[in-house]
């Protein structure tokens, strides 16, 4: 799948409504991730995402409103910068390579921060993974 294969679902567009009226920043895509049970945003490239008290406060009640995690992710046209925005800090390169009829993501991190580029069991490269399968029809992330 990839961006022009979207369809948001009625609860997605829900959850993005919610999101956009607590936040005041209109989400361009929202990805429910049971496996970890939460929801990702996804904003538009350079969006100002407020990170004062209030804004805080309201991912906070957002929260506790779904009963999930809460988690924003800028947009990139870009794959690279897409996957790296998935991933945080810590990546000091990303390549893609073409295999057979599927795309890899090759991620280099940091040694130091791979743990945290990685996530608990996993977390930040499912996130990644799933951002760049749907956007840019990237079917793997391998992290080292």
């Amino acid at each position: 799948m990839t961006k022009d294969d979207i369809i948001l679902t009625e609860n997605e567009l829900r959850l993005m409504s919610l999101f956009s009226t607590l936040t005041g920043i209109s989400p361009r895509d929202c990805v429910i991730d049971d496996r970890f049970d939460r929801l990702i945003f996804v904003i538009d490239e350079g969006a100002d995402v407020p990170r004062d008290r209030i804004a805080r406060e309201a991912l906070g009640y957002l929260r506790k409103k779904v009963n999930r995690d809460v988690e924003i992710v800028e947009y990139s046209d870009d794959p690279v910068k897409l996957i790296k925005n998935a991933l945080g800090r810590g990546v000091t390169d990303v390549k893609i390579i073409p295999r057979g009829d599927s795309k890899v993501a090759i991620v280099t991190a940091d040694p130091r921060e791979k743990g945290r580029v990685v996530g608990k069991q996993g977390r930040n490269a499912e996130r990644a993974r799933l951002l760049a399968k749907r956007y840019h029809g990237i079917d793997r992330i391998q992290v080292s």
